[in-house]
């Protein structure tokens, strides 16, 4: 069978290629179950009929509003199939967003999982000038239900169907997506069936797995991240299991054993922070044993040349006592483990490849379909870098550093914004905002977002995700955010690790441990512990970057408070404004 030409290909291509598994799991009363390939195109074909039937036509919007579960793949495929286009929204945005979003993509359909949900956007309706009706997939008596849309498609004959499946082409548009943005409103980035296979294609060769491993998928799949690698993994033949929860993720790992999964940085710092949080509790020979391997992680080098003969036996006896359980902890199977939108700690980048537990850091962003690069074991990697650009994306650097982007897998444009458009596609290169560098020549470095740069009031530039990603590998700072533009010196806006200061404070300050969170993070002698320990990281930085004042901030940057996106980028304008009185008085 020839490779798909459109998105909603694929659940067709597994069935042929890889007959006899089910293509989407997921735990119902305390069970798992799972729907066989040939029963979701079943499926789909219905919920595509019933489109039909309401009258969706090619090109229209329609948005799905929805955490992960089966029905939103089934959605998916089905509005694609019909020509329409799928516009993926987070469940977890602002009201202001849902209100931009839906009515610059001019969606006229909508489908939600959920009672709040729905309520949420009824709460809007008045101010949605194209949405015709939502639709939920939880049933409820006084809602309409997404089975009256199916039970609408009786009379469509499959005819009729294959007939508008034929007629969708390769260059159509698939999706909208809009980007978070970190200012200003969304922006709609157009992907057609082209760029997103383009970049599932290109994707494909670094996976290390086969046909039958086991994926397992906790990140929204409205993201293009996690959407594309989904398209992957059933490109490759591989069933996908839903993890029931972010709560749930370590008891679904144990039960799956999946080989393969895709994460973002913070849930594997949440990973290490539990494993960590064990190891302190253990006692006498048990905790030296644990904090020697940890040690020993610390100083691996993938260059095994680099690595003694001592060290190396060291090695696996501390795989063999301690890492063993850290592996056993992910189901004990996995081949690799793919980290994107954010860069991943050294630190733990070196920790978790000592345990044994590959993990593959990438880079891309959703006007490139999204990936870009990746560090993969068939091509080669390097602790730091985002890895080699995928088979048939060139990449270059331009004069001042930016990395630019060429292949079938880059956007169409923004919707309805030409503007934006032209600012960011030029000459058939996508301008991605990020400054690289090459490592080696061959492997891909962030060093920053060109935007995010600034100069001091001496004109010295400050590059603030190289200091911050230095300083928030220290085990007492959770979130940290440089500021200082216009300013003499750089300084920091810090949240400290509440837990880690606690365990300090226990062996240090008794005194504080029993105050209310709130007061013990801003308590002076946290901020001396703080302050002790950017001296101490200081060391890694020129004069002119080093984090010479700080404000402590007792709450996290949140989602849910607006200081991050959805794939947890800072919104620094909002924090800049949110706490501008927190930096007028470090300056003062």
């Amino acid at each position: 069978m020839t490779k798909p030409q459109r998105i909603f290909d694929l659940p067709s291509f597994q069935e042929k290629n890889t007959p006899g598994i089910n293509i989407f799991n997921f735990k119902e009363n305390n069970k798992w179950i799972g729907i066989s390939t040939t029963d979701f195109i079943q499926r789909v074909n219905n919920i595509s009929k019933g489109l039909i039937a309401y009258g969706i036509k090619p090109n229209d919007k329609v948005a799905l509003i929805s955490e992960n579960r089966l029905e939103w793949n089934l959605i998916d495929f089905a509005i694609q199939q019909v020509g329409a286009v799928v516009v993926a929204i987070y469940p977890n945005i602002s009201d202001n967003d849902y209100e931009f979003i839906l009515n610059d993509a001019e969606v006229k359909l909508c489908f939600v999982s959920n009672d709040f949900l729905y309520q949420r956007l009824l709460g809007i309706n008045n101010k949605l000038n194209t949405v015709e009706k939502v639709y939920t997939f939880n049933t409820y008596s006084h809602i309409p239900n997404w089975v009256e849309l199916i039970s609408k498609g009786l009379d469509i004959s499959d005819e009729i169907l294959q007939q508008i499946k034929d007629n969708v082409k390769t260059t159509d548009l698939a999706t909208l997506i809009y980007t978070s943005g970190t200012t200003g409103n969304p922006k709609g980035v157009m992907l057609t069936h082209e760029n997103m296979l383009a970049d599932v294609f290109s994707s494909e060769y670094s996976f290390p797995v086969q046909a039958r491993d086991r994926a397992l998928s906790f990140l929204p799949a409205c993201h293009a991240y996690e959407r594309v690698f989904h398209y992957v993994y059933i490109l490759m033949g591989l069933p996908i299991y839903f993890a029931q929860s972010m709560d749930t993720i370590g008891m679904d790992m144990k039960e799956i054993k999946p080989q393969i999964f895709s994460a973002v940085p913070r849930v594997l710092e949440k990973v290490y922070d539990r494993i960590m949080s064990k190891g302190d509790e253990l006692k006498g020979i048990k905790r030296k044993l644990f904090y020697w391997a940890i040690s020993l992680g610390e100083n691996y080098d993938l260059d095994q040349t680099k690595l003694s003969t001592w060290y190396k036996i060291q090695l696996s006896i501390a795989r063999k006592l301690i890492f063993s359980k850290w592996k056993d902890a992910m189901g004990g199977q996995v081949k690799g483990i793919a980290s994107g939108s954010a860069t991943l700690q050294k630190r733990l980048l070196k920790l978790y490849l000592a345990a044994g537990i590959p993990i593959y850091e990438g880079y891309g962003l959703t006007e490139a379909g999204p990936c870009i690069s990746v560090n993969c074991i068939k091509r080669g990697m390097n602790i730091g870098s985002v890895g080699i650009p995928l088979v048939g994306i060139e990449v270059k650097l331009a004069e001042d550093g930016e990395i630019l982007a060429k292949g079938k897998n880059i956007m169409k444009g923004y919707y309805k914004n030409p503007e934006a458009t032209a600012e960011v596609l030029k000459d058939g290169w996508l301008h991605t905002g990020d400054i690289g560098e090459w490592v080696d020549n061959k492997f891909l470095k962030i060093i920053d977002r060109k935007k995010e740069m600034f100069k001091t009031s001496g004109g010295k530039y400050i590059v603030p995700q190289q200091i911050e990603k230095t300083i928030s590998e220290s085990d007492l700072i959770e979130q940290i955010m440089v500021v200082g533009e216009g300013r003499k010196f750089p300084s920091a806006l810090i949240i400290p690790s509440y837990d880690n200061c606690l365990d300090w404070a226990k062996n240090n300050e008794s005194s504080i441990v029993n105050l209310p969170k709130e007061e013990f993070l801003i308590h002076p002698k946290v901020k001396d512990l703080i302050e002790i320990e950017l001296n101490r990281l200081n060391v890694n930085f020129g004069n002119w970057e080093k984090i010479k004042k700080f404000a402590i901030l007792p709450n996290e940057f949140t989602i849910e408070t607006g200081e991050l996106t959805p794939t947890l980028k800072m919104k620094r304008k909002i924090i800049l404004e949110k706490y501008k009185q927190q930096i007028e008085d470090i300056y003062n």
